[in-house]
This record gives C-alpha cells, sequence and structure tokens, in this order.
C-alpha cells in the first residue's frame, strides 16, 4: 500500500520506519513541507491508500479537512481537535472519505479502557486519573486521560473524576486510573515504554481502513486488526 505520514516527529518517523518494515511505500512530509495543507491536493492524493497524521490540533484539522474534502482516507493520531469532529464526520460522508481517529492507538491501552469500563461498574468508590507525558506534548490533560475520564463517567453519570497531568522529560506516556474505597485501592496503570506501541497500531489502522469510508473511533474497530 501507499502511504502518506504527515509530521516528522519522533511518533511520525516511528510510524514511517513500521510501515516500511511491514512492506508499504511511504511518502512523509513536516509542517513547512505541508504549510496549511497545501500539498494535500486531489491530484498528490492520488494512489494513496491512507494517510496518517501526527501533527499539531490546528494542522490536524486543515490535514483532515483537504484529504476528506477529496473523499481520501485519513487515519489521525493527533489529538486536542475533537471540538471538530462532527464537522470532520460531516466532510467524511459527503464527499465518501474515511476518517479514523483516536486517542491512543496502543493495543495496550485499548485494553486499559476496557478494563476501565469494567472498574467503574463498582460503586461506592472514588475515582481519579494521572497521567505523565514528555514536556514538548501541547494538550494537556492527555486525550487518552479524557477518554478514561469520559469511560468512567459513562458508567456513572454526573461523578467527578479529577485528571493530574505532569510533563517530564521524555517520557512515552504512562496512565493511572485509581478507585479507593474506606476499604481499599484497585489501580489500573499502563506505562508505555517505546511510542512503537502506538506507531504500530496506526500502521495497522492505516492498513484496515484502505478501500473503505465512514467514520470510526480505534477502540471501536482494533480487534478487528
Amino acid at each position: 500500500m501507499q502511504f502518506l505520514i504527515l509530521g516528522k516527529g519522533k511518533t511520525g518517523s516511528l510510524v514511517a520506519e513500521i510501515a516500511l518494515d511491514r512492506g508499504h511505500a511511504i511518502c512523509a512530509l513536516d509542517i513547512h513541507e505541508n504549510q496549511n495543507a497545501s500539498a494535500l491536493t486531489p491530484a498528490n492524493l492520488a494512489g494513496v491508500d491512507a494517510v496518517i497524521d501526527f501533527t499539531a490540533p490546528e494542522a490536524a484539522v486543515e490535514n483532515m479537512s483537504a484529504v476528506l474534502s477529496a473523499g481520501g482516507r485519513i487515519v489521525v493520531g493527533t489529538t486536542g481537535w475533537y471540538e471538530h469532529l462532527t464537522a470532520m464526520k460531516s466532510l467524511a460522508q459527503q464527499h465518501k472519505g474515511a476518517l479514523l481517529f483516536g486517542t491512543n492507538f496502543s493495543i495496550g491501552v485499548q485494553k486499559l479502557f476496557r478494563l476501565t469500563a469494567q472498574l467503574a461498574q463498582l460503586h461506592g468508590y472514588t475515582y481519579s486519573i494521572a497521567e505523565t507525558h514528555h514536556v514538548s506534548k501541547l494538550d494537556a490533560p492527555s486525550g487518552t486521560a479524557i477518554t478514561l475520564r469520559e469511560i468512567i463517567q459513562s458508567e456513572q453519570p454526573g461523578i467527578e473524576v479529577p485528571i493530574a497531568s505532569r510533563r517530564v522529560g521524555d517520557a512515552k506516556g504512562e496512565h493511572i486510573v485509581t478507585a479507593m474505597s474506606d476499604v481499599d485501592t484497585i489501580e489500573l496503570h499502563h506505562d508505555a515504554h517505546s511510542r512503537r506501541g502506538f506507531a504500530l497500531g496506526a500502521v495497522r489502522a492505516a492498513e484496515w481502513i484502505a478501500g473503505k469510508s465512514g467514520s470510526w473511533e480505534f477502540r471501536e474497530i482494533y480487534d478487528q486488526l
């Protein structure tokens, strides 16, 4: 397959490496080579099976708009843009494009989401979330932490779930869900040792979305990979 990777940061570069290892052809662009989505023309997207975005929130919205308006397919690992999600889904539907987004493409984190949903069925506990990422991460709390909070609140509407965020060095991504009662404490803990899990999930997502049209969140489809 032919993939176009947007973003040459640490995760984007690893996505390119893994895609090549899995036998795909790639082209990678940084923000200067794709200023205001200028490189995402219908002509340039012809023959591209999927675009993979690991950029920044504002750039991701511009990139999605261009790709979906051309009827293309895009996997978005960037977070912090979800106030535009309804508009992006509408573009995908209108132009028969495809959008696959997620706050985290790690399969391990997907399991954390499901375990959190089970944990949140316990009543008589207070819940909290702690997350740690690298100092250059733009959004806080992380998209993953927000998803974890939404999962807990979907099981127990109206409860408060505080999130503590830290930005330290080159931390790859740590999330801790804590449930505390008068008698015990339960913790779910995911600590990424590298970005490889995120990057591999994004490439597998791009493989999955090729040839499809529609909109999906990664946690809806990851077990189809």
